[in-house]
């Protein structure tokens, strides 16, 4: 959960069968791969020497279920959820926005954290639910299908692991109630997956695609208002029960969400257009989508042929 940890886990990203993503679930500071079958010794509880030392510092990002969950929680709008509670950072070198959990000022400590614990627990964010697990999703080279791989996270102050415990993986993620985290956060960490792999062939998206991957994946409140819009109506093709669920659902509105960034990101036909609103929208456009090619090769033209061969 440190960045200690982090730079650990980029020394395993190299390992060829796999294209490997560090999940903001922790990081495997040892990388014995376990599967949902294998055994793992930990306990956590109120009476143990290091309780709550987990929770003072903190460094991990938040997932948007862990978003929606926390500001209903806090009876905030995912807006003002963001602004109180979160700082951003960028995913990926071309500045693919994250948010991470805002520690107390001058501190690293998190804002939830009580002498009897977290006073949030009962909606604690994926990365809380798994420690001292660790999670990183793996795509085998040639496959489309993202796989769960979990690690033991061994950090100084921790003495859970030392409490005579054993169950299984399976059974550690069904204890601390995070399978329904990672069911409504997959295809966000796949779309981030997909935009890595695909990073060097298609080049950084454009600053509109960065604002509707964060909207859609963040600020769940805000693209709810998006979906109301008039011109979102006229594009997509919606059944009166659809517009019920996006408008009254959480977590249909995710779901719905992430359908809309593979959609807006890798041109995936996940979502229903309207006839005719493909070309209507195209007529809007194309004098933008004209610049932004012109940009495009001007930005080649200009490039540092160094930096080239520096990625190879």
């Amino acid at each position: 959960m440190t960045r200690e940890h982090d730079r650990d886990f980029d020394a395993l990203t190299d390992v060829p069968i796999f294209d490997r993503f560090n999940l903001p679930i922790g990081s495997p500071v040892r990388p014995q791969q376990l599967g949902l079958d294998d055994s793992v010794q930990f306990n956590c509880h109120k009476g143990i020497s290091c309780f709550n030392e987990c929770c003072m510092n903190i460094d991990f990002t938040l997932t948007p279920y862990d978003i929606v969950r926390l500001s209903r929680r806090l009876a905030l709008t995912t807006t003002q959820f963001i602004t109180l509670f979160t700082h951003p950072y960028d995913l990926d070198a071309h500045g693919m926005p994250g948010l991470k959990m805002k520690p107390v000022e001058e501190s690293t400590a998190c804002q939830f954290v009580t002498r009897e614990g977290c006073s949030v627990y009962e909606h604690r964010p994926t990365a809380c639910r798994y420690y001292a697990l660790g999670i990183m999703g793996m795509r085998r080279k040639g496959e489309s299908m993202l796989e769960d791989g979990y690690f033991i996270v061994k950090e100084p102050h921790c003495k859970g692991h030392d409490e005579p415990r054993e169950l299984t993986v399976r059974e550690y993620r069904r204890e601390q109630k995070v399978e329904h985290y990672d069911d409504l956060n997959r295809e966000w960490l796949d779309i981030i997956v997909k935009k890595r792999s695909a990073g060097p062939t298609v080049g950084r998206p454009s600053d509109r695609s960065f604002q509707l991957f964060y909207l859609a994946s963040y600020d769940l409140d805000g693209f709810r208002q998006f979906t109301q819009t008039e011109s979102f109506g006229a594009m997509f093709e919606l059944t009166a029960k659809e517009r019920t669920a996006l408008d009254e659902d959480d977590e249909a509105l995710l779901r719905f969400a992430m359908k809309f960034l593979k959609q807006v990101l890798f041109g995936e036909k996940t979502l229903p257009l309207k006839n005719g609103a493909a070309h209507v929208r195209y007529e809007q456009r194309k004098d933008i989508i004209a610049r932004r090619h012109e940009q495009n090769i001007e930005a080649y033209r200009l490039r540092d042929p160094s930096e080239d061969d520096e990625s190879q």
